[in-house]
């Protein structure tokens, strides 16, 4: 029984449903636009820092934080405040935009510079949900011993992981009650979901005595988004579930096996219709040649009978001394005589039986365009399909495509051909992303994948796309290779998995094609 109940337990691991945890890249992504803001006192004696906290950036150049954090500002006109990104080699200035006390948030314009915006998700929160939280806690600092100077220059955030307790809020504003660590200098900062997507703004903390837990509050997306608005502020926003890429993956897998199992089955019918066809055919060909070869006979048997009535004829005509007449019923009895012998001669052999069949197999054969699936091409409209897409920071909204069979996208961007298809690499000098955009003509499959690369892996990705340039539209086909091999250079500095990855379904675009009429 001891040895049993270890076997029984582990079946049931096995048999249990998988978890799905978040990806670790997406955390580490929404990082990029997580920032530390620092409050500096200027006065004859120098500068002097104050105080800190966190933020995180919804647009390029504004960042939400608490307005406690940035409070000091309005009692003290000395003090100065600094937005410090994670990466870099400096911070910015900024300046208050909007402040809000009654729910604890403010808004912050930084001045030259700008951030990846991070991507909000106005989606409910379950009970339990696997949360992160993001920042610069303070005691992390002191425990690393980082004096004013490293707290101005740019250092990663620390992320912390718990779960939501649903079910309780502040009595202020709305809340959201969760476990996951925080410390003075994280108030400001983002609480994620699983795909790096804001759902709080971690504001405050219980008191926790001695071996009492720590408990943590975050204000909750429905008073930001409502602060947002009110500040006309264009966040980027995500309300789809939130699944891994391991998900995303397993059930392309699945839908990739049950393609393949129809394929089989339909291989299999269509081989057994295929010979069916093939059995009809052949029975068709030995009935029209039997047919064939019995109508010449008969027609040779009547044909050598009217011969003998016209020979018998003549000979009578003969008697009767009717020589002209008796001359036509010679005529006509050679003739007869020549027409049976040539219905017997022509009749079809047995062999032909075989031509035959396969001249009717070409008959009644589909013609090459007929049997083969017409390429996507021209205007398209391409429409997401959920449930093979991760979105996590991009729009899902239709895609207008305007694809030439040499691979000219919209009539201005040449894709390159490898040997994994149609695709263009995208490397902006702009933004920390780079994108893979991918084309199936023979599906009218269209896919982007995105890859959220910190500052170092996006040099080294801006590098490798400096050793080729794309040619224009219309190129060779040696050069649309050449440039497929190429961005293979880029592709194989990405992570294994991207951050997001979106997969549309291409059709003929009748509005655009009316339009250009």
């Amino acid at each position: 029984m001891n040895r049993l109940l270890p076997l029984l337990l582990g079946l049931c691991a096995l048999l249990a449903p998988a978890r799905s945890y978040a990806e670790p890249a997406d955390i580490a992504a929404a990082a990029r636009g997580v920032v530390r803001i620092v409050l500096v006192r200027i006065d004859d004696d120098g500068a002097q820092l104050i105080g800190h906290g966190s933020g995180y950036a919804v647009t390029p150049t504004l960042v939400v934080t608490n307005a406690h954090v940035v409070a000091p500002l309005a009692e003290d006109e000395r003090l100065v405040m600094l937005v410090v990104p994670p990466q870099g080699k400096r911070g910015w200035a900024a300046r208050v935009k909007a402040y809000s006390p009654g729910n604890d948030l403010a808004l912050i314009q930084i001045d030259g510079g700008a951030l990846p915006a991070l991507t909000l998700s106005p989606a409910p929160v379950g009970d339990g949900a696997q949360v992160y939280a993001v920042g610069y806690p303070g005691n992390v600092d002191m425990a690393q011993g980082l004096n004013q100077v490293d707290l101005i220059t740019p250092t990663s955030a620390v992320k912390t992981e718990g779960t939501v307790s649903g079910g309780r809020s502040a009595k202020a504003f709305d809340t959201i009650l969760h476990t996951a660590p925080l410390a003075a200098g994280n108030s400001g900062g983002p609480l994620l979901d699983g795909c790096g997507r804001v759902i709080g703004t971690n504001s405050f903390s219980t008191m926790a005595e001695s071996s009492e837990a720590d408990f943590f509050f975050a204000v909750s997306m429905r008073e930001i988004s409502r602060f947002l608005r009110a500040n006309n502020v264009p966040a980027r926003t995500s309300a789809l579930p939130c699944k891994s890429m391991a998900d995303f993956d397993r059930a392309e897998a699945e839908r990739l096996a049950g393609e393949r199992a129809a394929s089989a089955d339909a291989t299999r019918l269509t081989s057994e219709e295929r010979s069916a066809a093939s059995a009809k055919t052949q029975r068709d060909a030995e009935l029209e040649v039997i047919s064939e070869r019995e109508n010449r006979m008969a027609l040779a048997g009547l044909a050598l009978l009217g011969a003998l009535i016209a020979a018998g004829t003549g000979v009578w005509l003969g008697q009767q001394g009717r020589r002209r007449d008796q001359k036509i019923a010679f005529a006509l009895t050679t003739v007869l005589l020549a027409s049976a012998f040539f219905a017997w001669l022509s009749r079809p052999p047995l062999s032909a039986i075989d031509d035959r069949a396969a001249a009717l197999a070409r008959a009644g054969a589909p013609s090459g365009a007929a049997s083969t699936s017409a390429l996507a091409q021209g205007a398209l409209k391409c429409v997401i399909d959920p449930s093979r897409s991760r979105v996590t920071v991009s729009d899902a909204g239709d895609v207008p495509l305007d694809w030439r069979a040499d691979g000219c996208v919209n009539a201005r961007s040449q894709y390159g051909q490898s040997a994994d298809g149609w695709a263009r690499v995208l490397v902006p000098n702009t933004e920390d992303t780079v994108t893979v955009a991918r084309f199936d003509p023979a599906s009218g499959t269209y896919s982007t994948s995105r890859y959220l690369l910190d500052e170092s892996a996006m040099t080294m990705a801006r590098k490798a796309r400096s050793n080729y340039t794309p040619p224009t539209c219309g190129a060779s086909p040696e050069a649309v290779r050449k440039l497929g091999e190429s961005q293979q250079g880029v592709i194989a500095l990405l992570p294994p998995t991207p951050n997001e990855r979106l997969v549309y379904h291409c059709s003929a675009d009748s509005g655009a094609a009316a339009a250009k009429e």
